[in-house]
This record gives structure tokens, C-alpha cells and sequence, in this order.
């Protein structure tokens, strides 16, 4: 963890402290961290979208449902841990999110593939409570960490913040609103499909047609899975079957 990182968590928790009336102040207040935050700009390309999923079909379980909804909504972690079936409409293929990290509900638009992951999910596991539960105290899935790593060593893809090149779980999200940019989707319209929200963005956001949202998130999904080798009208659950199947 960075200084910068440090420092934000701190500022959190003192804040959170005197809120509580545990102090009159937060001793982080006027701390200030020197430089630039540095912005990451990693996302899977072409090839390593393809390693990616292939290595991918080689887990067993729920974690590759967890991840490729993560790779095709763009929603962050958190978010995707505590996803519940009441949330989910698969008619309207939607999923809204009560609470999101900048505090505001989000609707997801769900993409054919992400919806065939969830009504696949919906008949083993059945339609209730937590779209991945958990056998802890919080009654869902928790930790992705060792997974990830897992998967992208098995992909030759490096893993971590501080590695060079290295790419971690948050960058999935990354990965969509990328290759919407590369397909021509505009800022705005990427934003709204992540939930990022900015003050200049909230009234742009506002006027979006839901429509072009779900058109630019389902365009980018699809070429997201061609270019790991999902072929137009192929079923994404058998695709990965088929690559599982090819390396036993």
C-alpha cells in the first residue's frame, strides 16, 4: 500500500472516530502527501484477454462466474461479493446495486452472456439471497485475492499493483470501460455504465439513454469473449466448457 493509499485510510478512520465522538478532531486533517497521485491505466489487450479466459475455464466453482461478471458489468469488487438475487431482473436484464462506493444506487445493464451466467447460476443454486454465498460469517463470498493471482500466473500475466505490468482484480473493471472507449463509446456514456460520478458528470449522466448504455456495455462485452475465441451465437457457458475440456 502507497503512502497516498496510508494516508486516505487513515483520514477515514479518524473521521470515522469523531463522528463516533471518540475524538474532537482528525489528527490526519491537514496532512498532506506530496507529488501526484499516479493514475493506473492497465487493462487486459487482445492477447491477454484470450490467455485470460482460457486459464480462466480451468477453475472450478464459482469463481469463474465471479470474474467474468466482474470483466462483463465493470462493477467493482465489493459490489460483486454482496450481489443478491432480489437485486437481479433477468427479464429486464438489470441489476441494481442499493449502494455504491460514491454512495448513490447504480443500475447495471447485464449483457446476454452475463445474463446466461446468472440464469445458469439461478438453476443450480436457486434464486435467493446472495448470487455468491459464502460459508463465513457474512454469508458470502469474501476474497478473491488468491484466485485472481492464481488465474493470471496460469495466464503468464503478471499480478499486482507494484509489479511492472501487473494487473489486479480492480483492472477487470478497467478492462470494460476500455475496450468501450476503443469501440467508440463516449466518456460519458462509459462513465454511466461504470457508476463514476463527478459533478460535472451527474447531469450528463442524467439525460443518458438507458439504450446506448446498454448497447455500448453488451459491444464491448462481445468483443471482449471474440477475442478470447467465443465465436457470434455460441453459448458462453459451453465455450468455456469446451476449453476446460481440451486440457484434461
Amino acid at each position: 500500500m502507497g503512502v497516498r493509499s496510508i494516508r486516505a485510510l487513515a483520514s477515514n478512520i479518524f473521521n470515522q472516530a469523531v463522528e463516533w465522538g471518540f475524538l474532537k478532531s482528525s489528527p490526519a486533517h491537514n496532512l498532506k502527501v506530496e507529488g501526484k497521485p499516479v493514475e493506473r491505466d492497465r487493462f487486459l489487450n487482445q492477447d491477454e484477454l484470450e490467455q485470460f479466459v482460457h486459464s480462466l475455464s480451468q477453475e472450478g466453482g464459482s469463481i469463474v462466474d465471479f470474474f467474468l461478471l466482474a470483466l462483463l458489468t465493470g462493477v467493482r469488487r465489493g459490489n460483486v461479493c454482496v450481489m443478491c438475487w432480489e437485486e437481479i431482473n433477468l427479464g429486464l436484464a438489470t441489476w441494481k446495486i442499493p449502494r455504491t462506493k460514491n454512495g448513490d444506487p447504480q443500475i447495471v445493464m447485464l449483457s446476454p452472456d452475463a445474463v446466461e451466467i446468472l440464469r445458469a447460476r439461478r438453476e443450480k443454486y436457486g434464486g435467493k439471497g446472495f448470487v455468491f454465498p459464502g460459508s463465513g460469517s457474512t454469508g458470502h463470498f469474501v476474497d478473491a485475492r488468491t484466485a485472481i493471482k492464481r488465474v493470471l500466473d496460469r495466464a503468464g500475466i503478471p499480478y499486482g499493483r507494484n509489479v511492472p505490468n501487473g494487473v489486479t482484480l480492480h483492472d477487470l473493471r478497467r478492462t470494460l470501460g476500455s475496450w468501450q472507449a476503443i469501440g467508440g463509446a463516449s466518456l460519458p456514456i462509459i462513465g454511466a455504465s461504470l457508476g463514476q460520478k463527478s459533478q460535472k458528470a451527474t447531469a450528463i449522466y442524467a439525460r443518458l439513454n438507458s439504450q446506448a448504455v446498454r448497447d455500448s456495455v453488451e459491444k464491448a462485452g462481445a468483443k471482449m469473449l471474440s477475442l478470447a475465441g467465443l465465436k457470434e451465437g455460441e453459448s458462453l457457458l459451453d465455450f468455456l466448457e469446451s476449453k476446460r475440456e481440451s486440457n484434461t
